[in-house]
């Protein structure tokens, strides 16, 4: 489905919310009228929006080279599916708090601790786990952390426009975006048996 990289994001968000929501330490940010959000608008445009919380940012996608020789999926006898677009999705998780409260680098902290945490212990997602188009399907999504250099931090910081702020990169794979090209196949019509002599070497 097209649709995948929304339904991965909306996945990953749905999941970091409800754990935050049912925290003991952040569920009165999170939920009850707390007001902190988990959203998929990256940092700077969650400042702008003066929003408090954590940011699921899309920052790359790239291809995965070792899964482009998968076979073609035959749909009926008659036709067959191009094999899909197989990606890795990048995101950065930037907890986003207002810099003038009182213990903002603290709270930074353990916002992040906790997400560090959830992702740890669930590196998988399938069945009741996903959301979005992707409820209901056999989709599985392995996620990890993922180090990054300082030049890689810095490049992603500076295509922001803004300066380092503490944030972790998580790796999803594997993503598919299916083929929409579809070929008919030409059935054997017809078999036409053939005799001949054996000739030994």
């Amino acid at each position: 489905m097209f649709t995948a990289l929304a339904a991965t994001s909306q996945t990953l968000s749905d999941f970091l919310r409800n754990q935050y929501s049912i925290d003991p330490t952040l569920g009165t940010f999170f939920g009850g009228g707390g007001g902190m959000v988990v959203t998929l608008n990256n940092p700077e445009e969650m400042e702008l929006d003066t929003q408090e919380g954590v940011s699921i940012w899309l920052y790359r996608v790239n291809r995965d080279e070792d899964m482009l020789n998968r076979p073609m999926q035959r749909l009926n006898a008659l036709q067959v599916r191009y094999p899909p677009l197989p990606l890795r999705l990048h995101y950065l998780i930037t907890p986003i708090i207002n810099r003038s409260a009182t213990g903002s680098a603290q709270t930074e902290q353990i916002i992040l601790g906790k997400a560090l945490q959830l992702l740890h212990d669930h590196p998988r997602f399938r069945g009741a786990d996903l959301s979005g188009d992707f409820q209901g399907t056999e989709v599985e999504l392995h996620v990890r952390l993922e180090p990054m250099t300082l030049e890689e931090i810095t490049r992603v910081w500076d295509a922001l426009d803004r300066s380092y702020q503490l944030s972790v990169s998580y790796e999803v794979s594997l993503v598919d975006i299916d083929s929409s090209r579809i070929d008919s196949l030409i059935p054997v019509q017809e078999v036409v048996p053939q005799t001949g002599t054996v000739v030994g070497g």
